[in-house]
């Protein structure tokens, strides 16, 4: 028992036993095993235990049930230890994933926050071309009522014969303010009010920016049309002031729609 505790580590402990060579314990010694310095007639040594059949046999099977112990100490020993490893690989397999989870996590919060700058940009940019609109329509709005003012005293030139105030139509002048209704190609309509003396640019500009945003990028310039009569307002329109086109007090405008590319 002492040798199996020493030796239960060695590669060869559970291979079968060989048959050993002299002496076997319960058995006799032979003659020859008998020999000794005095001869083959000496006295056996005394103190020697002779075991019968039945302790052979009791101390075969202590042996054996001791080498299956040890087996499965072994066997145990080595299923802890895969145990242990497998725990350790799911360990690194938890921590790997972990650190692509976080890898993920950053990439597509720099994404987000680039499409927010993107975004800021955008929105910069098209309130600065807003302001420059606004500017040049300002502009063009001074010239154009700086022009019109002119008109009355040219009107009223020497000779012209007034009519009666029964007959007299009504000046398109006493409208400062017009109503204009836009019917959009998706069903959808947009109203607000205008100077009279506005350009029809200033109609155009406010329906590019209220309109819906189309999927796939840039729009299209608007077409205006009139309802009735039909009519197709052209660039040089777009620098009429709406009185002049006939659009005041109120009228309702069209969109066209866009023709298929």
């Amino acid at each position: 028992m002492d040798w199996l505790m020493e030796h239960e580590d060695d590669p060869d402990v559970d291979e079968p036993l060989e048959t050993p060579v002299g002496h076997v314990l319960g058995q006799e010694p032979t003659s020859s095993e008998q020999g000794g310095p005095e001869g083959p007639g000496a006295p056996a040594e005394e103190g020697r235990l002779v075991l019968s059949e039945e302790e052979r046999q009791e101390q075969t099977k202590r042996m054996l049930e001791l080498v299956a112990q040890k087996q499965r100490e072994r066997e145990e020993r080595e299923e802890r230890e895969a145990l242990e490893r497998e725990r350790q690989r799911r360990k690194q397999g938890q921590e790997l994933s972990a650190a692509r989870q976080r890898l993920q996590e950053d990439e597509m919060r720099r994404a987000a926050e680039e499409r927010r700058r993107e975004k800021a940009e955008e929105l910069a940019a098209r309130q600065r071309v807003r302001e420059k609109i606004e500017r040049d329509k300002a502009e063009r709005a001074k010239k154009y009522g700086g022009s019109v003012s002119s008109q009355p005293s040219a009107s009223a030139q020497p000779g012209s014969v007034p009519s009666s105030p029964s007959q007299e139509p009504p000046s398109k002048r006493e409208y400062d303010q017009c109503r204009i209704q836009v019917r959009l190609p998706d069903g959808t309509s947009l109203t607000q009010t205008f100077r009279a003396r506005e350009q029809l640019a200033a109609v155009r500009l406010y329906v590019e920016l209220h309109r819906g945003e189309e999927p796939g990028g840039d729009q299209d310039p608007v077409q205006l049309l009139s309802g009735f009569p039909r009519r197709a307002f052209s660039e040089a329109d777009m620098e009429r002031p709406l009185q002049d086109l006939g659009l005041v007090p109120s009228a309702v405008l069209i969109v066209a729609k866009k023709c298929p590319s």
